[in-house]
């Protein structure tokens, strides 16, 4: 039997994942998360063969979610689950180690067959998304730009996103600027959004 831990926040999509799955006669559900930050005791717990993560878990994101298990348990293989088609976030996912990266909206059997080769040391990614992936090009933003624009999502003023990077606040104008510029955006609003549509943040 292929042991899976599924991490999913929504509790019906989860239900509805765990049902399909264990209609598989080769895989079982051995473990539930509804967080990020549940995942790696979980996983230490039922000792998973695969971990199957929604990418947009509170507590932690799946992504890091992905890091963490890469780097504490590396034998289990993961597979990310969205339901948001945007290339960054393939390339991010395979960063952090993924074995996998499939759009929720893929027939069950494609899900079953995504685990199987996940297990058997394949790579598995939805065709769409690789070729956008592709056409798209790497992420512009260094790290610290990421952090920067991360931060400027939860903080209004210039002195309040400095503060909260321990940046002075011309230090964070430039930051800013560099952002917008590698963006094509007009505003930090704009970057941002630029920014989370292609995945790159």
């Amino acid at each position: 039997m292929i042991r899976v831990l599924l991490a999913e926040d929504q509790a019906l999509v989860r239900g509805a994942l765990v049902s399909l799955l264990s209609l598989e006669e080769d895989i079982e559900v051995v473990a539930e998360a509804g967080r990020g930050d549940e995942v790696l005791a979980w996983a230490r717990a039922a000792a998973p063969d695969i971990a199957l993560l929604d990418i947009g878990l509170p507590g932690i994101d799946g992504l890091e979610v992905a890091a963490q298990l890469r780097d504490a348990l590396p034998a289990v293989r993961v597979v990310m689950l969205t339901t948001f088609n945007r290339p960054g976030y393939l390339r991010r996912a395979m960063e952090a180690g993924a074995a996998g990266f499939l759009l929720k909206d893929a027939p069950a059997a494609e899900l079953a067959r995504a685990i199987r080769a996940a297990v058997a040391g394949h790579r598995v990614v939805d065709p769409g998304l690789a070729a956008a992936a592709l056409s798209q090009g790497e992420n512009p933003l260094t790290a610290r730009e990421r952090e920067v624009l991360e931060q400027a999502r939860r903080h209004g003023t210039v002195a309040e996103l400095a503060a909260a990077l321990h940046l002075s606040p011309g230090t964070t104008r430039n930051h800013l600027s560099t952002i917008m510029q590698k963006l094509d955006a007009h505003s930090r609003i704009e970057a941002i959004r630029v920014a989370e549509e292609r995945g790159w943040l």
